[in-house]
Parts: C-alpha cells; structure tokens; sequence
C-alpha cells in the first residue's frame, strides 16, 4: 500500500469519529425542512423542567429517556402544542413532594380569570408518574383546551389521580392505568364533551368524578375495587356511561346527582358492589340493558328528587348458573333489586328479576306515581309491584 494512501485513511477516519463527537456536543443538526422544529431530547439537560423550559413559544416535543426521575416540585408546562412523551413505563416519574403539591401542573398564568389566555393542546403520553401519601394530584390541568392524556400510569398520590380543572373543550382520557390514588381516580370538574375511553381504574377512593359538566362520553372502562363509589355525575348532562365493567366498589357502583339530565346508563356490567345506581336528583334518563349481578343493596334506586326515567332490558340476578347451583357461597347470596322511593313518571319494562332479596321492586317512603311496569319477567323473588298506583288504558300510563 503507498504511504499516501495509508495516510488519507488515517485522516479521515480520524476527521470522521471528530465528526461524530462533535456532533453528540453541540446538539442534532438543524432539520432542513422548513418550518420543522427539532424534538427536545431531555437526556440532554441537567432536569425535566430545563427540558420543558427549552421549548419554543410554539410548542414542540420533549422526548423523556428510560429512567426513574425524582421531583420534589411540580413539573410545569406552559405552552399550547406540546407534546410530552416518555418511553412507557420505564419512564417513571416519581414525585417525592409531601407538601401536597401535584408532579405535573398543565396551566398559563391569568387563565382561569381571563380565556384567551387558556392553553391549547397539550398531550402527555407514554410514562408513569407515582407518589406518595403526602403528595397531591398525579396530574393538574387547569383551563386547557383540547387536552389529550393517553398512555399513561397514574399511581400512589395522596390527591387525585389526574385532575381537570375546567378544561372546556374536548378533554380526551384513554387507555391509561389509573390506581392506588387517595381521592379521586379522574377528577372532572367543569368539563365539556369529555372522552374517557379503554382506561382501567383500581382501589382509588371515587374511580370517576363529573361535576358541573356537558356532555361525557364514557365508555369500554373496567373500574375495580374502589374505596367508594365508582363513578360520581353531578349536575351534568347529555352524557353516556356505556360498556364498562364496575365491579367491587365498596359503596356505589353510579350515583346520578344534583340536576342531572338527559343521561343513558347502558351495557354496563355491575357487579358485586356495595349498591348498583342510585339516581339521587335525575331527570329524562335512560337505564338500559345492565347486567346487575349480586348488588349488596339497592341494584337500581330512583329516588324521591328524580322522575321521568325510563328503566328497559336489564338483568337482575344473584350468581345462579342453572341446574339448581350458584357459583357464590352461602355468605355471598345477596343479590337486590330494584328500590322505587318517593318518584313519579317512571317507566319499567322489559326487565328480568331472578333470585332477589329483600325483593325484586321494593316501594321506599313516600308514594310513588306515574309508574308503568309492565312486561317484566320475575323468578323466584318476592316483590311489591303490585301495590304500584297506575292508570292504565292498553299499554299506555295516563298521568292523572
């Protein structure tokens, strides 16, 4: 080989391992389509928050590594359009604050008194985020529009889980595992048109709140062994619960409350919880084709403050599996039915009621009218419907 030739390969591979070092220093290259902005790499700042705080005015994407991250102040993002996103669960943010703050605060300064100044478009995805009995919320977001949280475990706080502070438009919650919170699970207080899909919740206190919100869209959920209740709607409207298994919530499984409106419960199996739903100050609703399956008390109750529901094509049943047997045991054979206590304007059709106790329909306090029951099926269950006070012309309830 010449000595020149020998040299020349030297030198480049020298230059080129150069290259390459000083390319890993000095950042990625600018990109070279325009209008992109480059990704921000987190594993290249001394914390998070540098990471976050490098984003441009118009947003972007911070990539968080592999890593366990220990925080003991809020993480803070402030800019509409950015992305956050980690790289599953081995991403774990761990909050090791006791002083009740949240490890992740959505939010713009001024925007809860003025909304033109709300963020817009924040999406969190793809990590775990824990902490501990002291701390607050997992997640804060306060009067962003368009939020998007998918992705995420959200586990241990001594506050809720993840909370929505009067994100208005369009807040979207899906397949996330949300777990071990001392409050609520989701928190959703004065929210509109609300997606909460494919997400499982555990042993939080409450798994699901609305309050004072539009239009909620939960569906294909599994809520398991709550310290409460499962899913709490108050002062909501337009809004359907469908698909989703609520199992094992020590006290209720779906409380309707305080003016609530215009909302279908449906297809949802209610299993095993300490009461199944109970439409406390309901109106214009719609409970259809639930699966009520050893409800320690109360399986369905409307109360003396809701009327004009409709109750249609759902099963309430102890653990019978046919050929005289049932699957629980002597300690666990106590399956309710249905409580009409004080309401009006009701209608009951099409149900089946098998093996309840203390009754398939129970009367509770005041008087109820204006009920409908007809076209029901009862097995094995005592029952009071036939003191219901009823005008009946064909199929039709004259309301007097």
């Amino acid at each position: 080989m010449k000595w020149w030739v020998l040299t020349i390969g030297v030198f480049g591979i020298v230059g080129l391992v150069n290259a390459l070092a000083s390319r890993g220093n000095d950042g990625p290259e600018k990109p070279i389509l325009a209008g992109a902005r480059v990704p921000i790499d987190a594993s290249r700042y001394a914390s998070l928050q540098q990471a976050i705080d490098a984003l441009p005015e118009e947003g972007g994407v911070v990539r968080i590594p592999p890593g366990r991250f220990r925080i003991v102040e809020p993480l803070e993002i402030r800019q509409d359009d950015v992305l956050l996103v980690g790289a599953g669960t081995a991403t774990h943010i761990e909050n090791a604050n006791t002083s009740g703050l949240p490890a992740l605060r959505i939010y713009r300064s001024g925007s809860r008194e003025d909304s033109q100044l709300r963020l817009w478009r924040v999406h969190v995805s793809n990590l775990r985020i824990t902490g501990n009995p002291q701390s607050g919320p997992g997640i804060v977001a306060s009067h962003v529009n368009e939020v998007y949280l998918e992705g995420l475990t959200v586990s241990h706080h001594g506050g809720d889980g993840i909370l929505l502070d009067h994100c208005y438009e369009d807040p979207r919650i899906v397949d996330c595992l949300i777990t071990y919170n001392g409050m609520t699970g989701l928190n959703l207080p004065g929210c509109h048109d609300i997606v909460v899909a494919g997400n499982q919740f555990e042993e939080n206190q409450d798994a699901v709140h609305c309050f004072d919100g539009f239009n909620l869209c939960m569906t294909g959920n599994c809520l398991d062994d709550h310290l409460r209740h499962g899913i709490v709607i108050e002062n909501t409207y337009g809004s359907v619960v469908s698909g989703n298994m609520i199992e094992e919530c020590k006290q209720t499984a779906i409380i309707l409350d305080r003016d609530c409106y215009g909302v279908t419960i449906s297809a949802n199996v209610i299993a095993h919880d300490g009461a199944g739903i109970d439409l406390r100050d309901a109106h214009g609703c719609a409970i259809s084709a639930n699966t009520f399956t050893i409800i320690g008390v109360d399986a369905l109750r409307i109360g003396p403050q809701s009327g004009r529901i409709t109750v249609t094509g759902n099963t309430l049943c102890d653990s019978y599996i046919g050929g005289g047997k049932r699957r629980r045991g002597t300690d666990d054979l106590r399956a309710a039915g249905l409580v009409l206590e004080g309401t009006r304007s009701v209608t009951v059709a099409g149900n089946l009621f098998s093996s309840l106790l203390p009754k398939a329909v129970e009367l509770r306090g005041a008087e109820s009218k204006q009920i409908l029951f007809g076209d029901n099926l009862l097995v094995d269950s005592p029952s009071d419907h036939e003191r219901l006070q009823q005008s009946v012309k064909g199929s039709v309830l004259i309301a007097p």
